[in-house]
């Protein structure tokens, strides 16, 4: 007997990254980790449900930024490349830990794990990760949703509202670019509401978005069903609310599973535990110290002292924490369940990355919940579209202005480390704005280029991404350069087409790096 449902949600982002004049760039490196850490070892879990008919349902966002470099052919073939060197140097390490009885089964471990993913990358996903998608798509297991375009912060880019038309249009766009249908649902990057907003999502035919759990509880009036059920927003846009215990015992490193001292140290890597010599051709050229996600050791505990890691033992864990899990939504259900009209849900949103890069072994303990979820079936794992078709009928609430930020305010994204950006961001969407409706009938096709071009140049430089990474003081000179780096494409394009100079030896280097969106169409800012 069903007492509940849950949704859970895996948010997939990257900022866009491409360097294609490097060999090696630390950022596609970042891309790289995901790729081998997280989306792959998940699309692999997936495999294995299926063929052992485990039903499961996940709804996995993908940001556009992300559908773009996942598709690029030249990231693809580094990729590859990238994938070759790790088995090289797993391979090195079977042949420097030969006679090491604590770390030889680790290193096997790794290798045997290398040679599987390139095999699934070469085999199953035919080099494109988005075909793993895809298959689960088809086969129902999968809801695909999609993000803002550059993944900006909408409350504040609602200075100029076509900013937030074309960060949703954009999107949607590309999804449909990707996916050959239309997204269902929304994430709003870093759940950042303000009011009016579902009006917005409602021109674009969106059904759902999530909210952190203060959106709806902040909302007016107050949800009877707390974050149980879905709310219906005044635009008649279904919105869904974050559980906070089923969300903390995932993804807290404090409270939550992944502290356990069985699971894998993230921070204790080869790339800066080994001579400099012997790992030099694995990590980057100029000998700066990079991840290279071989890592021999367990948490172990708050010690210096770490102890070697034993995958069977990280496995067990898994299983352990996977039936604690389930037990405590049933728990939470039958609790819930006599204060309302039908089973509670619990909507569960995290990073996807989590699971397999900051967690290493979250994606076997995502497949071991669905498997215990399908033995007991007292739980049933569900996407939002198949909820709102079970129930149909939902409060109508006004949600709270709200983000999943430090206490749910705005302020990791607009604070004295960062306030400086929007006067630029807010400058050029004006201006965008006033060229596109100026020469919105625009035929010359190099002025058009040149204006699709100041288009990418704004909406890269609108990810909420570079304004995050600057208040964490986490690659905070990497995030300012590259918000400056898109202002200042933006300006030296604008400049040209101001004074009748296109330089094409200008324009097409920015072209070349910044190509994301090839379809992109500057009347997109134009007024409607």
């Amino acid at each position: 007997m069903v007492k509940g449902y849950w949704i859970p949600v895996l948010h997939s982002h990257l900022p866009f990254v491409k360097h294609p004049g490097h060999d090696y760039f630390l950022e596609e490196h970042w891309l790289f980790e995901a790729i081998t850490e997280s989306y792959i070892p998940l699309l692999l879990k997936m495999k294995d449900l299926c063929a052992d008919d485990i039903d499961f349902r996940l709804t996995i966002s993908l940001a556009p930024p992300l559908l773009e470099m996942l598709s690029d052919e030249h990231l693809n073939k580094k990729y590859e490349k990238y994938l070759d060197k790790l088995i090289t140097l797993s391979d090195s390490e079977l042949k420097r830990l030969k006679k090491d009885r604590d770390f030889l089964p680790v290193a096997r471990f790794y290798n045997k794990r290398f040679i599987d993913i390139r095999k699934f990358f070469r085999g199953f996903l035919k080099h494109n990760v988005l075909n793993g998608y895809r298959h689960f798509s088809a086969l129902g297991k999968l809801e695909l949703i999609t993000s803002c375009a550059t993944h900006g912060f909408l409350p504040l880019l609602r200075e100029n509202n076509t900013s937030v038309q074309a960060q949703i249009s954009v999107a949607i766009e590309s999804f449909q670019k990707h996916f050959s249908m239309k997204p269902q649902g929304l994430w709003l990057p870093e759940c950042a509401y303000y009011e009016g907003l579902d009006e917005l999502l409602k021109q674009h035919d969106l059904k759902y978005f999530f909210l952190d759990s203060q959106g709806l509880m902040g909302g007016n009036p107050v949800p009877r069903y707390s974050v149980y059920a879905p709310v219906y927003t005044p635009a008649g846009i279904a919105a869904f609310g974050r559980d906070p215990l089923s969300s903390k015992q995932v993804w807290s490193s404090v409270e939550g599973y992944p502290g356990d001292s069985r699971y894998r140290d993230f921070y204790r890597d080869i790339g800066y535990d080994l001579d400099l010599d012997y790992i030099k051709p694995y990590i980057s050229p100029d000998g700066s110290r990079a991840f290279t996600g071989i890592k021999y050791y367990k948490i172990t505990g708050d010690t210096e002292s770490k102890e070697p890691y034993h995958p069977e033992e990280a496995l067990t864990a898994t299983g352990e924490h996977a039936l604690h899990f389930c037990s405590e939504r049933v728990k939470q259900s039958e609790t819930l369940r006599p204060l309302m009209d039908r089973p509670p849900i619990a909507t569960s949103p995290y990073d996807a990355e989590l699971f397999g890069h900051w967690w290493f072994e979250g994606p076997r303990f995502l497949s071991n919940v669905f498997r215990e979820m399908d033995r007991s079936q007292e739980i049933k794992p569900v996407t939002p579209s198949e909820y709102l078709s079970m129930f149909p009928k939902n409060q109508v609430i006004s949600p709270s202005p709200t983000s999943w930020g430090h206490r749910g305010y705005y302020d990791v994204w607009l604070n004295g480390d960062n306030d400086w950006i929007y006067r630029h961001l807010h400058f050029m969407a004006d201006k965008l704005q006033e060229l596109a409706n100026k020469h919105s009938e625009e035929t010359d096709e190099v002025k058009e280029r040149l204006l699709n071009q100041m288009t990418r140049e704004l909406l890269l430089a609108q990810s909420s991404d570079w304004a995050f990474l600057m208040s964490a003081n986490t690659a905070r000179e990497y995030s300012s350069g590259r918000t400056k780096e898109h202002i200042a494409n933006f300006n030296k394009l604008l400049d040209n087409f101001l004074t009748g100079t296109i330089d094409l030896s200008i324009l097409e280097p920015i072209e070349y790096k910044n190509s994301i969106f090839e379809e992109l169409n500057f009347r997109i800012f134009r007024d409607k």
